[in-house]
């Protein structure tokens, strides 16, 4: 369904002030392109990197080197994701504030993240992991959401989905060259005295501490303060996202704080895309509890199933993201709320790392079942709010015929599905 760049929703002013600027100076859409979405998107990916070290370095002899218990790696995966969920939704409010600069906040916080990744090659305990893993949660939960929360700034709901997918994009590569990389780097055990496994966490976080000062340079500012746009880019720019979202009020009272949380877009149809996803997880999933059944699944067909999850997950990720956030108004909801889809998304990590139980491998058959459950719960409730959603829209519309209820504000609008 083509999307209108003035939609309904939008208020006369807006659009009238759109019109007196609708002359586009440039194909300055291009530029913003090439300066936002690869440094944000090489962020993800060092993050993911970042993220997926540890279970290299448990290859490598993690678990040996600081004697850990039999639960010891499980709960360094889950005490990452403890601050990881609770600090998105706070760092983004404080990412909104009028004096802070995007550039600065994400730059000192992958710096700090940096060092924390690289003293996990140094610690000496168990103890001392435990402490960097919580750490680490906090200071790379900043990121993600603060870079699709930049990202949403800058384009209008049309053209949000493409740039989100992109972005997310730059996650996969992380899972892709972090086996490659540790493989190289396990070459280096014994090298100063130290693991190889130890060389995973001090060379990759040397790499963030790097790509931090990048971030700092290279990313811009929101766009009403941007320096990479002429002054009349700058100018159509704000102009036509006035016209696409209303005003960017930061008010932090205004937030409707449950129903943004919960609502998942504005664009267009981004529900049966949503739905096409988890329908392709499902999928997988189904192909890996026949082979927990011990059912004849060939080896093909199994990983077949992991490119099932992956791609159909990916896809929910980027619509999601870009279904709830062109759906809120104003800075403050779309702070809280981009921050908020990330980390519930996040929340899966603390079931994941707990119902894959090694005395059921290689099986997992209660590992699989979860997955496929979850996944199953995931539908019903989207295909629920989604009838929310037609109902909300019907009344709005019931109101306005009887001339109950005015054109879409900050507060009462028409929601997309």
């Amino acid at each position: 369904m083509a999307e209108k760049i003035v939609p309904e929703t939008t208020s006369k002013s807006s659009i009238e002030e759109y019109g007196e600027a609708t002359a586009q100076p440039s194909n300055y859409l291009a530029k913003l392109d090439l300066r936002l979405i690869p440094i944000l998107g090489v962020t993800y990916t060092i993050l993911f990197l970042d993220r997926t070290n540890i279970a290299n370095a448990r290859i490598e002899g993690l678990e040996a080197g600081l004697n850990m218990p039999s639960n010891g790696y499980a709960t360094c995966l889950w005490i990452f994701y403890i601050p990881f969920v609770l600090v998105e939704v706070p760092s983004n409010m404080i990412m909104s504030l009028p004096r802070v600069r995007p550039n600065i906040f994400l730059g000192i916080n992958m710096l700090i993240l940096g060092v924390l990744s690289t003293c996990q090659g140094l610690t000496a305990s168990y103890g001392g992991m435990l402490a960097l893993r919580f750490l680490i949660g906090i200071f790379e939960a900043t990121l993600p959401a603060g870079a699709a929360y930049l990202i949403c700034e800058y384009y209008t709901r049309k053209e949000a989905s493409l740039r989100f997918a992109m972005f997310f994009t730059f996650g996969v590569l992380g899972p892709c060259i972090s086996g490659l990389l540790a493989y190289g780097i396990r070459n280096m055990n014994g090298i100063q005295g130290k693991e190889g496994w130890r060389w995973i966490f001090i060379l990759e976080g040397i790499f963030t501490i790097i790509m931090s000062f990048l971030v700092c340079i290279l990313v811009p500012d929101f766009p009403e303060r941007t320096t990479i746009l002429s002054s009349a880019e700058k100018a159509h720019l704000l102009a036509k996202l006035r016209a696409d979202k209303g005003d960017q009020k930061l008010s932090i009272k205004s937030v409707n704080w449950l129903l943004a949380c919960w609502v998942s877009g504005r664009v267009g149809w981004r529900f049966p895309f949503v739905l096409m996803g988890i329908l392709i997880v499902m999928c997988g999933w189904i192909i890996q509890i026949a082979y927990s059944e011990k059912l004849a699944v060939a080896i093909g067909l199994r990983y077949f199933s992991l490119f099932l999850m992956s791609a159909g997950t990916f896809l929910q990720m980027a619509m999601t993201t870009a279904w709830m956030t062109n759906n809120l108004r104003g800075r403050a909801s779309i702070a809280v709320g981009t921050a908020m889809i990330l980390g519930l998304g996040n929340c899966a990590n603390f079931i994941a790392s707990n119902v894959f139980f090694t005395t059921e491998r290689p099986y997992y058959p209660t590992g699989f079942r979860t997955g496929l459950g979850i996944t199953m719960a995931g539908a019903i409730i989207c295909i629920t709010y989604v009838g929310v959603l037609v109902v909300h829209n019907k009344k709005l519309d019931k109101k306005r015929r009887e001339g109950k209820a005015s054109e879409d504000d900050q507060v009462e609008y028409r929601y997309q599905y």
